[in-house]
């Protein structure tokens, strides 16, 4: 069997309801499905104030790498116990949703409405707020693939 690549594309907009489920996008469940993985979703607390969200095995593969890193250093035993302090191995429900325990919530500041981005490997769930305050800091992708080679 080949390598399987996992392709979340797109932005979708959802709600949390009052229990803290967020709807994940059909499209990614599809993914899920397409490269016969189950129907759950790594989620952490990721970089630039958003959840990052892995299927099974990209976040096998991702724990191996932040796991390999030397604990001699005083940064990486940070992230790696944020990273895996944070992390919830959630099942989606039969409505194809997830439960965001509060304080991931908290972390990455979502409140009802919530931003679901594909990001190739990963989902990022992100609120509408800091998402729009992250694409105005930001520089034009003209300024960014000037400086890219091989791009």
């Amino acid at each position: 069997m080949g390598k399987r690549i996992l392709r979340f594309l797109g932005t979708y907009e959802h709600t949390l309801d009052d229990k803290g489920r967020l709807s994940i996008p059909s499209r990614f469940r599809e993914v899920l499905s397409e490269n016969q993985l189950p129907e759950r979703l790594v989620i952490t607390q990721g970089l630039d104030a958003c959840l990052f969200g892995h299927s099974l095995d990209e976040w096998k593969k991702f724990e191996e790498k932040i796991i390999s890193r030397p604990m001699n250093k005083g940064d990486d035993r940070y992230f790696i116990r944020r990273l895996f302090a944070g992390a919830v191995d959630c099942q989606l429900d039969k409505q194809g949703r997830i439960m965001l325990p509060l304080p991931l919530r908290k972390y990455a500041g979502l409140n009802r409405e919530a931003l679901i981005v594909g990001v190739s490997n990963r989902i990022e769930i992100w609120s509408p707020e800091r998402w729009n305050q992250y694409l105005e800091k930001g520089k034009s992708l003209e300024d960014i693939a000037e400086q890219i080679q091989d791009l």
